[in-house]
């Protein structure tokens, strides 16, 4: 008798991702960055990671990646992130630690950071907890690191960017494969956050249900709880899978118009660098967009605080022009408009 349907589900999510690691992995081995390689000698293994808070989703994650690394001879190890935002929480930490190390999972990590304030609570967090799987990712030399985002999260980060006005880009959501060298995999995107629960039952996994997930001071917590059943009673069954299927054209969206703009980048620019208003102008509205956006991010505006309205406003300087004055931008950055130029600087 097979595994529960569940089971089965999460399993097979996670061994397509490790064979798409492997693949990636071997790929690599063959263009050795020295001659030192022997042409015999076998690459070691990769070391595949998963992010584990202790929830359903990840536990569920955590426990498919132990069964399916060793079937393709891939090392597995975990790591937990100790926000410190509640009390007990570093006592929490080590237990779910303890739950990965018994699944199998070696090497396994559990680490403290400091939480910020910048750009809110929910960002702030988000920013210390990929800080801080980065430098695991680092110091372990990890292939990957997993992470158990569900086509339900999927659907509430589409809601999120609609909510924000931030364009193709944000309703695009999460993207399977992230990060530098493609390091963060997400291969429960295709899967409802209850088939998660449904296998960590199934296999008696104890499973953390962090009370911020429920905390109505969280804007997330208010849609997951809130926004989306109204939804789903207004529209009907079917509302998650369709914003997780917008998310994923809209991606293929974004990725050809970024793609555009790349490409047509130097040829806005004069032999100072500078952008040409009058080239800008000439493009279509999209792609200039992202020009000025990546523009702004290059001269040290923060990407996660760079909304839609502030390269409207910056666009203005280029289809709006009536003399106005310097655009103030996150980040200390200034656009301004100066001889049919576009300067974008740290003020």
């Amino acid at each position: 008798m097979g595994p529960h349907p569940a089971v089965a589900a999460i399993r097979l999510a996670v061994r397509r991702v490790l064979h798409d690691i492997l693949n990636d992995h071997h790929a690599s081995a063959d263009r050795p960055a020295s001659g030192e390689q022997s042409p015999n000698e076998r690459p070691p293994s990769p070391l595949v990671l998963v992010a584990c808070s202790g929830g359903a989703d990840s536990m569920a994650l955590a426990s498919a990646l132990a069964f399916e690394a060793p079937k393709l001879g891939i090392r597995a190890g975990g790591v937990t992130v100790d926000h410190g935002l509640q009390p007990g929480s570093d006592l929490r930490a080590e237990e779910v630690a303890l739950r990965l190390r018994e699944l199998g999972l070696d090497p396994v990590e559990s680490t403290a950071v400091t939480v910020g304030r910048e750009g809110g609570p929910e960002a702030a967090a988000r920013d210390a907890r990929y800080a801080a799987l980065d430098a695991a990712a680092e110091l372990h030399g990890a292939a990957a690191v997993l992470l158990g985002h569900t086509r339900d999260d999927q659907a509430e980060t589409v809601l999120l960017g609609l909510a924000r006005g931030s364009g193709t880009r944000s309703l695009s959501g999460m993207a399977a494969v992230s990060g530098a060298d493609g390091r963060y995999r997400r291969p429960f995107l295709e899967l409802d956050r209850q088939i998660a629960r449904k296998a960590c039952m199934v296999q008696s996994l104890p499973v953390w249900d962090d009370p911020h997930n429920t905390d109505p001071a969280y804007t997330r917590s208010r849609l997951r709880h809130e926004g989306l059943p109204a939804l789903e009673k207004a529209l009907g069954k079917g509302v998650v899978e369709a914003l997780a299927r917008t998310a994923q054209l809209s991606r293929d969206d974004a990725d050809a118009l970024d793609a555009w703009a790349r490409q047509a980048e130097a040829s806005v620019r004069d032999a100072a660098g500078l952008l040409e208003c009058a080239k800008l102008y000439a493009l279509p509205p999209a792609v200039r967009r992202r020009i000025l956006r990546q523009a702004a991010i290059e001269a040290g505006a923060p990407a996660g605080s760079l909304f839609a309205r502030h390269i409207e406003e910056v666009d203005r300087l280029i289809t709006g022009w009536r003399g106005q004055g310097a655009i103030n931008l996150p980040g200390k950055v200034v656009a301004r408009r100066q001889g049919g130029r576009l300067v974008i600087r740290q003020g």
